[in-house]
């Protein structure tokens, strides 16, 4: 059985922010950050947090845009637009401190052993990037990230020495979003990391999205679905 509602968490700076939670009866056990595409805490994040909380983990998903729009969701491909242009005005700083603070939450849980990863999905892959790179707690940042097709991590190869945690990176091969020489950029970034892979599809931009007909393939996205939960299993579990 999954627990879902919705809380707030309290922000850094002042104020505070919605967040999604996912929480399965099996607990306590690790927490996972599930970080939103530009369409917002769609069904898509509510679908995918069920499911990650079906496998046995504490689930959060934070409202990005609240500093811009609070509750922005879109259900499919027509928000695109509104949804990108929210993306492009996002504060990566305070997007930063508002991750941190969504990893105290979750940590705080009684729920949670501790133990915290990280994935997102377009935007939210960016994130995911400076989640790995950058959200520290007292020291202590995640213990696990995934990045899907995060465009803009190529331009922010400079703090790829700050990822101290395994990763994963998921690219489309067909994305138009994202060039082969920049999914090349960031394979040349963490070469050498063993700790880190960089898996590639045959499939475009946001071919995990379900809710978008326009973008989703199921093939890919259930092979990068599947290593994700590998990926997790591996490093939270036990």
């Amino acid at each position: 059985m999954v627990a879902t509602r919705y809380e707030n968490i309290e922000a850094f700076d002042g104020g505070n922010f919605d967040a999604y939670w996912a929480v399965p009866d099996s607990t306590p056990g690790a927490g996972i950050v599930l970080l939103q595409e530009v369409f917002g805490i769609n069904d898509n994040m509510r679908q995918l947090a069920a499911e990650l909380a079906g496998h046995g983990y504490v689930t959060v998903v934070p409202d990005m845009f609240w500093r811009l729009q609070r509750g922005f969701e879109s259900k499919d491909e027509s928000g695109i637009q509104e949804g990108m242009g929210l993306a492009q005005r996002l504060d990566f700083t305070a997007a930063v401190a508002d991750m941190t603070a969504t990893m105290r939450a979750l940590r705080a849980m009684p729920e949670c052993d501790g133990r915290v990863g990280a994935a997102g999905f377009c935007l939210g892959g960016t994130l995911a990037y400076l989640f790995a790179t950058s959200v520290r707690d007292e020291g202590r940042g995640p213990d696990a990230v995934v990045s899907y097709y995060g465009s803009a991590v190529h331009a922010m190869l400079e703090k790829v020495g700050d990822i101290d945690c395994p990763m994963l990176f998921h690219y489309g091969d067909a994305d138009p979003y994202i060039s082969t020489e920049q999914i090349a950029a960031v394979e040349a970034a963490v070469a050498g990391r063993p700790d880190i892979a960089v898996h590639h599809y045959d499939a475009g931009h946001a071919f995990s999205n379900f809710d978008a007909p326009s973008f989703y393939q199921r093939d890919a996205a259930d092979l990068a679905w599947g290593r994700t939960l590998a990926f997790f299993d591996d490093r939270l579990s036990g």
